[in-house]
């Protein structure tokens, strides 16, 4: 049982002992696996992308081919808002001809490895027991596929490897790693330098008999100055940047936006305010983190005030102070956020993340702390016993952390999205490349990625947080559906010359009195949503209805490509 004690729970001596070497590569190798399993489904078909890509890579092909999407106002909007720092990435990927959406299918592996090795360095930093860093790590990854942040390789899949980063830098009082980490953060996902900087404020005040102390070590303020002389100098350019697609959304303006309610495209507000402060996801407190035992990590401060009975405690770190100031930081940050909406982006975006990664650190040391616990009370026991006992501690603990993906059916959590139609795709790519597209189908969100062609409108790309992008997105969404259910040649003719269409992609059943009523986000358009519905109702027959029989040059699935020249030059 001493041995079974030395190589689970014993802290380690030094960072390279066999033991540390054994549980990091075993670390490791879980990361592999789950990344192999995401890799499956990355690559489980030629047209195939991950739902968040649908917005922020597929612009990125202007790095190979600077002639594609010109003009167009959607493209030309996620060029302007994504981090220079995240399209660095990709055009330096595709200057060595690695095509974005296929870097974006394996970005996702590289950075969740990278955040394991740190998540691992960090826990061991915190509690010296390689056991502790194993389970969290494998926590962590878990719970990172268990989310879209990291399989999107989006600018928020570079919060984990840069942000854990930071953590474990400062854990080590590395000033440089630090830095480097902060200044990453800020050209990669700038709101997590707000967390970074609140750290490094509350690291030079504690608690102590009932009050507040300032540190009295000088070193403690030369550190955090020049790490947030670093944040403040990484973020200045945000903060001069004047945006074209701008202001920002207010939240006066926001409360009456109907892309923020339930049914719109990012549904923020709720008619309940339970659900709204606590649960809402993009604006309640308490963060839907998964696996379920990720959060036992809320126990440790219970655990530790009995270090008499639970004597690995004594091994904990004082820099373990960093997790209280992380979780102090984001719950200050999820308030700044909400009372500036939308100015911090979404409250809730500081809250998840961050307890994602309290909670598996957290949870690793609880685990350790108790597995060594139950192994010192099995102690005085002897004989054929204790290697049962001993067996059916591990089977357990196995069961409840290494197989629990296996009793998961979504596990790896990846929200790819595959393309239906590829011969629409292979169609539309056989056009010339300044071509315009208009729809309301669903299928439209796919054709800039897998067509590399533009549209004038899709509902992925309705986001409302910029108010000059979102209006002129609405006006353009209501001129559509006026132009698509008008019987005046007249009314489509201004809309087509006015944007330049060339084609119109329409579903067979765009022309049912329920075309609307199955799809609450249409409705939202008014008032040109019900006078199409009215008119339906009644019975008549849209113009561009009655030319699809003579305008159609391509039909597949559920859908027609309809020609716009031709249904106004007949």
């Amino acid at each position: 049982m001493n041995y079974l004690r030395k190589f689970l729970t014993a802290p380690i001596s030094h960072q390279f002992s066999p033991v540390v070497i054994f549980w990091f590569s075993l670390s490791l190798t879980f990361a592999a696996i789950y990344g192999a399993m995401v890799l499956q489904k990355a690559f489980n078909g030629e047209y195939i992308v991950q739902d968040d890509a649908r917005q922020h890579v597929f612009w990125m092909q202007r790095f190979l081919d600077p002639n594609l999407f010109p003009g167009d106002y959607i493209a030309d909007y996620f060029q302007s808002v994504a981090p220079s720092g995240y399209t660095a990435v990709y055009r330096g990927m595709a200057l060595l001809g690695i095509e974005p959406l296929l870097l974006s299918k394996l970005l996702p592996i590289a950075l969740a490895i990278i955040t394991t090795i740190y998540c691992f360095g960090l826990t061991l930093q915190l509690f010296p027991v390689p056991l502790a860093a194993f389970i969290s790590s494998v926590l962590l990854n878990q719970s990172l596929w268990m989310k879209f942040d990291v399989v999107s390789a989006t600018p928020r899949a570079f919060l984990y490897p840069l942000f854990v980063g930071f953590l474990y830098y400062l854990s080590r009082n590395q000033l440089v790693g630090s830095c480097v980490a902060i200044a990453l953060l800020g050209l990669c996902y700038p709101q997590y330098v707000f967390i970074a900087s609140a750290i490094l404020a509350l690291r030079l005040v504690s608690w102590q008999s009932g009050r507040i102390s300032l540190s009295p070590n000088w070193r403690d303020y030369l550190f955090s100055g020049i790490g947030l002389a670093v944040a403040f100098a990484v973020m200045l350019p945000y903060a001069l940047k004047t945006n074209e697609y701008g202001p920002v959304l207010t939240a006066a303006d926001a409360v009456t936006s109907p892309e923020l309610w339930p049914g719109g495209r990012n549904p923020f507000y709720h008619e309940n305010p339970f659900y709204f402060w606590l649960i809402g996801e993009r604006s309640g407190i308490l963060p839907p983190v998964l696996p379920p035992l990720i959060w036992l990590g809320i126990f440790l401060p219970w655990v530790c005030r009995y270090p008499a009975r639970f004597p690995l405690v004594f091994q904990l770190s004082p820099a373990l102070q960093l997790l209280k100031n992380l979780m102090l930081a984001a719950v200050l940050m999820f308030f700044a956020a909400h009372s500036v909406l939308f100015r911090l982006h979404l409250p809730s975006r500081y809250i998840e993340h961050s307890f994602r990664i309290i909670l598996a650190i957290a949870t690793g040391i609880l685990i350790a702390i108790m597995i060594d616990w139950a192994l010192e009370v099995l102690t005085p026991f002897s004989g054929q016993f204790q290697p049962v006992i001993a067996a059916g501690m591990t089977l357990v603990f196995t069961v409840a952390l290494i197989f629990y993906p296996n009793y998961t059916p979504s596990f790896p959590r990846t929200n790819y999205r595959p393309g239906p139609l590829p011969n629409l795709y292979q169609f539309f790519q056989q056009q010339p490349q300044d071509i315009l597209i208009a729809s309301l189908s669903g299928e439209a969100n796919n054709l800039p990625t897998f067509s590399h062609r533009s549209i004038l409108i899709g509902r992925e790309y309705a986001i409302p947080y910029h108010q000059g992008y979102y209006r002129e997105f609405s006006q353009r969404m209501r001129d559509v559906i006026r132009a698509q259910y008008s019987g005046d040649k007249i009314v489509v003719q201004r809309v087509i010359e006015q944007y330049g269409i060339d084609f119109w992609l329409i579903e067979q059943s765009a022309f049912e009195p329920g075309y609307f009523s199955r799809n609450r986000w249409l409705q939202q358009y008014q008032p040109e949503a019900d006078q199409a519905i009215a008119s339906l109702e009644a019975g008549n027959l849209p113009f561009v209805a009655e030319a699809i029989a003579r305008c159609t040059v391509f039909n597949t699935g559920d859908l027609w490509v309809v020609q716009s020249q031709c249904m106004i030059n007949d």
